[in-house]
């Protein structure tokens, strides 16, 4: 079996198995009344709804990260250093993991304290208030996460190569993308995976390059790779992929709030705004999410195909971008020909395979 493959299955084996030990976790805090006990103590802590919300999510937070934790040290550090991609030091594997939980955990229960005062303000119109807030969010991290998030676990500095950076901004100037600036990116410390993208919009768009994809990549290849990933501010994909986040925001927050009112009781909760159906709530927000998975995906492969077609519009270059394709496959292990369902369900872009063909297809009709 090829090590595209082999790393692919252990890839989705894991997040599969870690989807579905979340679930059981929740069924078993609804079924078992773990859920009730962890309302009771968190309330004896405070009388302050505030802090019952903080030590009921710290509390659950703290358990699923745990269990968790071996999982996520198969599947980020010994799997990725069975098939030769990672770099990670131990020490540097566990720093990364303190930095996500840093930021992750103070999201977390900003998120749980903002829904559940929702509630108690506005028991009627909570959900759409809940939904408005995510997208607020949403939006404004797609504004800072360049600036405020990605510097917290990798390192930037301006692309020393002037001739290449020129490149990009002429580049940029062609498609009419303002940026604020090209620059290297420091995944090379980490793993041998080679990536680029356009980030952030307004006064934050900029465009990042991974040191592994400068240091595999002619200027031509990453020119290509780079059009696509302009094309994503040029036609709004962005934004466009935010809509649909937003309108699935307010789905699952009008799902909640609905089932809450019907099976409150039923369950025995002391109310909408009882801490103890957090359990619930995420049980609807996860079969959610894995309903819409296939959609997205097929939503989010249109949107890369629509880029790659204007990169090789944009560049006329179908040689750089078919070698792109290739160099791209062999140092990140993608599946060039994935089995069409798991394609189906779980790849956000095209297979290497199809991106290959689509650009030979449109020389032919070319030439």
């Amino acid at each position: 079996m090829e090590d595209s493959k082999r790393y692919e299955i252990r890839k989705y084996a894991v997040a599969l198995t870690a989807f579905a030990i979340d679930v059981i976790l929740l069924i078993y805090a609804l079924a078992s009344g773990l859920t009730f006990r962890l309302r009771d103590f968190a309330s004896s802590v405070s009388a302050s709804p505030w802090m019952a919300v903080f030590v009921y999510v710290a509390v659950l937070s703290g358990v699923m990260k745990l269990v968790h934790l071996p999982l996520s040290f198969y599947s980020s550090y010994i799997v990725e250093h069975q098939f030769g991609l990672s770099r990670l030091t131990l020490r540097r594997w566990l720093r990364d993991q303190i930095v996500g939980l840093a930021v992750g955990f103070p999201l977390a229960v900003a998120a749980a304290e903002v829904v559940y005062y929702l509630i108690r303000a506005a028991p009627e119109r909570w959900w759409a208030y809940a939904a408005t807030a995510f997208v607020a969010f949403a939006v404004g991290m797609a504004n800072l996460a360049p600036v405020v998030l990605l510097p917290l676990f990798f390192k930037f500095k301006p692309v020393e190569d002037s001739g290449l950076q020129r490149r990009l901004e002429r580049l940029a100037r062609r498609t009419q993308t303002r940026l604020c600036g090209v620059f290297e990116w420091s995944l090379g410390e980490k793993t041998r995976k080679a990536n680029a993208a356009v980030v952030g919009w307004g006064n934050t768009r900029r465009i990042i390059v991974s040191d592994t994809l400068l240091a595999n990549f002619t200027p031509e290849e990453i020119e290509v790779i780079m059009a696509h990933e302009l094309c994503h501010h040029v036609k709004r994909h962005i934004w466009q992929a935010i809509a649909i986040q937003s309108a699935l925001a307010f789905l699952g927050f009008y799902l909640v709030a609905a089932a809450l009112g019907r099976f409150s009781d039923a369950f025995g909760f002391a109310g909408p705004a009882d801490i103890a159906n957090l359990p619930f709530m995420l049980l609807i927000a996860s079969a959610l999410s894995a309903i819409a998975l296939p959609g997205l995906n097929w939503f989010s492969r249109r949107l890369e195909t629509d880029a790659d077609r204007y990169a090789l519009d944009v560049t006329g270059d179908s040689l750089a971008f078919v070698s792109g394709m290739e160099k791209l496959a062999r140092l990140n292990l993608a599946r060039v020909s994935p089995n069409r369902i798991i394609e189906f369900i779980f790849y956000s872009h095209p297979s290497i395979e199809k991106r290959i063909r689509m650009a030979a297809d449109r020389v032919g009709q070319s030439a």
